[in-house]
């Protein structure tokens, strides 16, 4: 039985460090778009939302999603999809992509926006920081005080 209290918060741990690695992997891929110094002219091909929650008078969280074609500089066609974008931009509208080239291109219809983008990643790392830090001090309080409740003298 003591394993549950083991498990629990070890893998809420592995949630918040693939969370965690999620954060810094995106902000990584669009601060190498915009510092790429490579952009084109995309065309939002479709726009569209999807809704989380709402059970049971919960919170209703809505995400605008779009996805935007653009040619690369030596003529590939990508398509990417992207979330958050404004809501102003709608199917068939021309947009501004910036994207890193390579094997695989990373690309943004997101206006550079370093400090924003920082704040929120350092938010985010932050909070998750936390969680983890409270998950390790649980089991080790857990494992003390069940220590000590097995002992002889107890």
């Amino acid at each position: 039985m003591d394993v549950i209290f083991y498990v629990v918060p070890s893998l809420i741990m592995a949630v918040a460090l693939f969370m965690a690695y999620r954060v810094v992997r995106r902000s990584l891929q669009l601060r190498s778009a915009w510092n790429s110094g490579l952009t084109a002219q995309g065309r939002c091909l479709r726009m569209y939302t999807t809704t989380h929650g709402g059970g049971h008078d919960s919170h209703v969280r809505t995400t605008l999603h779009h996805v935007y074609e653009f040619a690369t500089h030596d003529g590939r066609l990508v398509r990417f999809e992207e979330e958050d974008g404004p809501g102003t931009t709608v199917e068939g509208d021309i947009v501004t992509v910036y994207y890193a080239d390579g094997a695989e291109v990373v690309a943004t219809a997101h206006r550079p926006s370093r400090g924003r983008q920082a704040v929120t990643s350092f938010g985010m790392l932050a909070f998750l920081g936390v969680v983890v830090v409270f998950c390790i001090g649980f089991i080790v309080t857990y494992a003390q005080v069940s220590a000590e409740m097995a002992a002889p003298g107890f």
